[in-house]
């Protein structure tokens, strides 16, 4: 999958986490992208378009500041498994923005 948002970083195989895409900058610092986060990234892409850079510069700054990232769709369950790296959820990077999405997808409370 081509990411537009980090096309001019390297990337870097991983086949224990094929599903999975690792980009690395020049000072070392990496991070993946699972494919669900990218998913929700869209969307919020779609929905709030004015936020979406500030959303990236926020992922950024994890990643110079962390090191080493993994962005998943749900950290108790990732597609990634890697050592030493730290695991970060869309809200993670949204919140800390104060932007709030409201989840719409999730099924009813009654019963049918």
């Amino acid at each position: 999958m081509r990411y537009e948002e980090w096309k001019n970083l390297k990337t870097t195989p991983d086949p224990k986490n094929p599903f999975s895409t690792l980009f690395e900058y020049e000072d070392g610092s990496s991070f993946y992208v699972e494919p669900a986060f990218y998913t929700q990234l869209m969307g919020l892409k779609a929905r709030l378009p004015d936020d979406y850079p500030d959303v990236i510069f926020e992922m950024e700054r994890a990643v110079r500041k962390n090191k080493k990232v993994v962005f998943t769709a749900e950290y108790e369950c990732p597609l990634t498994h890697v050592e030493d790296y730290i695991y970060l959820e869309i809200t993670d990077i949204t919140n800390r923005l104060r932007v709030f999405v409201q989840d719409k997808n999730r099924g009813s409370d009654y019963g049918d």
